[in-house]
């Protein structure tokens, strides 16, 4: 006999999806699920050999999440401000979902931190390239830089760690904006790595 209509595999995502974003992946057990549903773990198992295949369909819902509030800060009148904004915003009312996709993955799910940001930096690149006045190769770097300071701040946020308010990470994010542009419009070969850093260096303490 084929599983309810109510129970769908939509419908058993969606419950274990609920109950990862209060307790976390580990929770997505079946007696979590099927209490979230109502029901037994019976339909659970119409669809699903294993609850770590079921845990792997949330890691997939839990990336679509992500991308729409990254989908959201594209729209904004500047993308790439909008981008990081909706990236700390994500963290803040996520923490479960941004650790299940950043910080840790079910067993042969595929993605993490560094699939968000080969996704993320493809949506951006035509912004930084026109805001900033940079080539696509710059453009990516640029990126890079800032998304690597955004996890930072993203994961202070999420281990209930994070000293800083919306105030001082903005003046942070604005800092290291500005001297990356800077950097990357004034000294020669900087994007490429060819550049003498010692040398750079020398001149800069100088001052």
């Amino acid at each position: 006999m084929p599983p309810s209509i109510k129970f769908q595999k939509e419908f058993i995502i969606q419950a274990a999806l609920n109950i990862a974003r209060r307790k976390g992946i580990d929770a997505v057990t079946a007696r979590e699920v099927a209490q979230e549903m109502k029901s037994s773990p019976r339909p659970i198992f119409s669809y699903y050999e294993s609850m770590e295949q079921l845990r792997r369909d949330v890691f997939e819902a839990a990336k679509k999440c992500y991308r729409a509030y990254i989908e959201e800060g594209l729209a904004g009148p500047i993308p790439f401000l909008g981008v990081g904004q909706r990236y700390i915003e994500f963290a803040k009312k996520e923490p479960e979902l941004y650790k299940l996709l950043f910080l840790t993955k079910p067993d042969g799910a595929v993605g993490g931190a560094m699939e968000a940001l080969e996704y993320t930096q493809d949506l951006v690149r035509p912004s930084l390239m026109s805001i900033y006045n940079i080539d696509a190769h710059a453009a990516d770097c640029y990126f890079r830089d800032l998304w690597l300071m955004s996890f930072s701040f993203a994961t202070l946020i999420v281990t209930d760690d994070c000293p800083y308010s919306d105030e001082e990470m903005s003046a942070v994010f604005s800092e290291v904006s500005l001297s990356i542009c800077k950097a990357y419009k004034e000294i020669p070969g900087l994007v490429e790595g060819n550049y003498d850093k010692d040398a750079i260096f020398r001149e800069l303490v100088k001052k």
